[in-house]
């Protein structure tokens, strides 16, 4: 155990140190830029570990991976981040245990996730995940930003949600800056109509830098903190 100890707070270092430059290089202070440490596929251990070491939130992105490790943690002080491809089936019961949902993209999961909220002692927090590939293809996740306007305000109208901001993936094969670059203007326009809706959640282990020169809040980061992800047989 002490071994992987030594390895975590290696990767967590590391990590930190890239998230104090890169707030330098943007002009920024770095208190406005929080981890998430991506745990999928890694055990309850690691999350104790991490917590041990300072980490307060914690991105998971498969609903029943994620609600166990909830449960064997629920005596940490965590922020439970779900960053996951989100079923309307399932919405209720991530709401359940999820402090924020940042997959949110169709306003079919927002009726499920209010009602799921219902019985917590605080909102849930959502973020609206918004495509960044080129109109027209085929692209892994996120609402159409023209879709936004809408979905802002059936989060924004639902009892037991919080319209906390936006969440993006950079696309595969373009350069990061580029995408991020875009998806800052997208988020003035939703701020324009939404001013609490301030998080911005960009940024992995290959592309943080970029992100938080665009404005991330938040940079979720699993790998270079973890290692390779375990093989799931």
């Amino acid at each position: 155990m002490t071994a992987r100890v030594d390895e975590l707070r290696a990767g967590l270092e590391a990590v930190r140190e890239r998230m104090d430059r890169a707030c330098e290089a943007a002009g920024r202070a770095r208190d406005e830029v929080n981890l998430v440490v991506v745990t999928k596929y890694f055990p309850a251990s690691d999350v104790r570990l991490l917590a041990d070491l300072g980490v307060t939130d914690v991105g998971e992105n498969r609903h029943q991976e994620a609600e166990q490790k909830a449960q064997e943690c629920a005596d940490l002080d965590l922020r439970w981040h779900f960053i996951g491809g989100l079923q309307s089936n399932k919405a209720a019961a991530v709401a359940a245990y999820a402090h924020v949902v940042e997959s949110v993209d169709r306003p079919k999961l927002v009726a499920p996730l209010s009602r799921g909220a219902a019985g917590r002692p605080e909102p849930v927090d959502v973020l609206l995940q918004v495509s960044l590939d080129p109109p027209g293809a085929s692209h892994r996740a996120g609402a159409d930003p023209g879709a936004l306007p809408a979905l802002s305000d059936a989060v924004a109208a639902a009892d037991h949600l919080r319209l906390a901001g936006l969440m993006a993936v950079a696309p595969l094969g373009e350069d990061p800056a580029v995408a991020f670059a875009r998806l800052a203007e997208v988020r003035r326009s939703v701020l324009s109509d939404h001013p609490e809706a301030t998080v911005l959640s960009a940024g992995m282990s290959g592309d943080l830098e970029q992100a938080i020169a665009h404005g991330a809040t938040h940079v979720r980061v699993g790998s270079a903190i973890l290692g390779p992800r375990p093989v799931i047989l």
